[in-house]
């Protein structure tokens, strides 16, 4: 789904229609955030980073009250949490957290639900990117919004703590049945890289790339050349047409 029009830009990101009542924050780092507004409460889905008063100016987008939430606990996905007096995120990626966050954790597990009023974002637990990994799930508008669990085209699985790839594989296989059951529309949590939803046909060829990796049949991976403070130390990248897994090949079945 295309985006549409800009309804607020400053020097830190945009913001744009992207649905009915749903609006894509973009920032100057191509990390993205997505704001749900039902009829009594919004959504925000993530706080990025490099935003100055991002609680300001969502408030420019609704005025109605918020509850913020991440899809996980990396710095770009949880940079601004400390704009909000309270938060929601999976307890599996409490390792993860910043201990400087001063407010309050809800702790959600899978199947939570978010009632805005007249519209459901049901929690949907999908670990292998990090342990507490979530993706928000609108079923009457038949879409997602995933962080990174699935990747921006590319998916880390090279980042400690480490889960085996039968974890990511799992997590594939769960998202390819939420497509068959109506979630046409799989937003991601760097979407400038790619510019459009994910489908399912995204989600097989990323499955079949991942266990490909596990059972040792996968074709030419190359050397990750890109190291991150929490990753591992030789990754490992495998690609097939537009995707790409990055893995540790010392944790791949452990």
């Amino acid at each position: 789904m295309a985006i549409r029009a800009q309804v607020f830009t400053n020097n830190d990101l945009q913001i744009s229609l992207l649905e009915d009542h749903v609006w894509i924050i973009e920032n100057s780092d191509n990390g993205t955030m997505y704001i749900i507004e039902g009829d009594d409460k919004a959504l925000l889905i993530d706080t990025g980073t490099e935003c100055d008063s991002l609680d300001k100016i969502v408030k420019l987008i609704t005025q109605k009250p918020l509850q913020v939430v991440l899809t996980h606990a990396h710095h770009d996905h949880d940079g601004n949490i400390g704009f909000f007096d309270e938060i929601y995120m999976h307890p599996g990626d409490t390792v993860l957290f910043p201990a400087t966050y001063k407010g309050k954790v809800n702790f959600i597990e899978d199947g939570a639900r978010f009632d805005l009023g007249g519209k459901i974002i049901e929690v949907v637990h999908m670990p292998g990117h990090t342990p507490g990994s979530i993706i928000l799930v609108d079923r009457a508008a038949g879409s997602c919004y995933t962080g990174d669990a699935f990747g921006s085209g590319q998916v880390w699985l090279q980042l400690k703590p480490i889960s085996p790839m039968e974890t990511y594989i799992e997590s594939c296989s769960r998202m390819i049945k939420l497509a068959e059951e109506g979630i046409e529309n799989i937003y991601c949590g760097h979407y400038f890289y790619v510019k459009k939803a994910f489908d399912i046909n995204h989600m097989k060829k990323m499955r079949d790339l991942a266990v490909s990796i596990k059972d040792g049949t996968v074709i030419n991976p190359q050397p990750f050349d890109r190291k991150v403070s929490i990753g591992c130390n030789h990754p490992m990248i495998a690609t097939s047409g537009d995707i790409g897994i990055v893995y540790d090949p010392e944790h791949v079945n452990y």
